[in-house]
């Protein structure tokens, strides 16, 4: 009785190998592709947002990263490249000690999610900002973006960062 046991077992089991073998497998190449081109594109992204919301190097970075088509989901600022380009041109000029410090950065396939600290000036509490840019072909062509005001202390000891 014993041995009819693991036999039975195999038997049982045979049908699942079987099935599972039919599902698509993802090579390890391509999967390492894919972490490789998601690194890749947090990597233009992060360039990007430094050069724009650190350095205010407005057009050099918006020429160099963003696509030709760039859809905004920021209600504020049009689509388009020349848009971004005047608002954030404009915007600089108001406020020349703005600055946006990228806090933890993470990409899966063609989406990169930051999460930033903007400020005004040095007396500004600041935004907290989770911004979320989708990569094609090596340019940034869409971007989302959700901003939480930084409070005075609040109900638990934990920063917004």
């Amino acid at each position: 009785m014993k041995k009819l046991l693991p036999a039975s077992a195999l038997l049982l089991a045979l049908p699942l190998f079987s099935a599972c073998s039919h599902l698509p497998a993802q090579s390890a190449a391509a999967s390492a592709s894919a972490v490789s081109q998601a690194e890749q594109n947090k990597k233009i992204v992060a360039d990007f947002y430094e050069g724009v919301f650190l350095k205010h190097q407005v057009k050099r970075y918006a020429d160099r990263y963003i696509g030709a088509e760039y859809i905004q989901h920021n209600p504020d600022v049009p689509d388009g490249k020349a848009p971004f380009v005047n608002f954030f041109t404009q915007y600089f000029k108001d406020n020349p000690q703005a600055q946006s410090v990228i806090k933890r950065a993470a990409a899966e396939g063609d989406l990169v999610f930051l999460h930033v600290h903007s400020t005004q000036n040095a007396q500004d509490r600041g935004t907290a900002v989770v911004d979320i840019f989708r990569v094609e072909n090596g340019k940034i062509v869409e971007h989302w973006d959700v901003q939480q005001a930084v409070p005075e202390p609040g109900a638990n000891s934990n920063t917004m960062f």
